[in-house]
């Protein structure tokens, strides 16, 4: 069965050799050479594993393992670690950090397609049923298929707009501040402004709006405070 990986690998040369075999065993395979690439896209499609280098630029893999494991959505995302350092008290830090397994360079391509092969197997086995779609009023989210309908419509969001909802209606009717949207949707960027979080929930509103025949507002403003979501009742 064919897997989505996503490979952090600054490493051109190896990152094309690790796609090549694994695109041959049928799954989709996304590339990204930096750490901070790496946590933007685990965060936005959620792969069904990660292929991550130790040692990438920004943020170094360990990193990117601490923090994905500490986020809802990636936590349990298998990790194999990709290491030039040899000495069992680095390697063991990656496993304590929550990756699932670990090669050293150098490796086998055919060996590093066999540990994929056994951590998709393990992950399926014990993979929980699929989330309930999150329903607020008459707004729907499917995390499982990234998917928002507002009554009964399709609407598309990008990945930052989804992960604001998200976290909005995961507590309806509670304001979240602009400096907690930013730890939960932008997590290890704190690069980003409140006026960035501004933008993206005015585009989040338009969208949502654009899709309901009137009535009161569903991502309501909350002035001196942040945002909520309109609970529905």
């Amino acid at each position: 069965m064919s897997a989505r990986i996503l490979v952090a690998e600054d490493d051109e040369k190896q990152s094309r050799l690790i796609r090549i075999y694994l695109e041959r065993e049928g799954n989709a395979v996304r590339v990204v050479a930096d750490g901070r690439s790496a946590l933007e896209e685990a965060r936005a499609t959620r792969p069904d594993l990660i292929v991550l280098d130790v040692m990438l630029p920004h943020v170094d893999g360990l990193d990117v393992c601490r923090i994905l494991r500490a986020e809802p959505g990636t936590e349990d995302v298998p990790i194999l670690l990709l290491t030039a350092r040899t000495t069992e008290e680095d390697m063991l830090l990656g496993l304590d950090l929550g990756a699932d397994d670990y090669l050293t360079k150098p490796y086998s391509p055919r060996e590093l397609t066999a540990r994929v092969r056994a951590l998709l197997r393990r992950a399926r086995k014990s993979a929980p049923a699929s989330p309930a779609p999150l329903r607020v009023g008459d707004v729907e989210l499917d995390t499982a298929r990234f998917e928002v309908r507002v009554a009964g419509r399709p609407v598309a969001l990008t990945s930052k707009e989804f992960a604001i909802l998200e976290t909005l209606a995961r507590e309806p009717g509670r304001v979240f501040t602009r400096a907690q949207i930013i730890e939960r949707v932008f997590g290890f960027d704190r690069g980003v402004l409140e006026r960035t979080v501004d933008a993206h929930v005015m585009n989040l509103r338009r969208k949502l709006e654009a899709h309901r025949a009137g009535g009161p507002g569903l991502l309501e403003t909350v002035y001196g405070r942040g945002y909520r979501l309109a609970d529905g009742s």
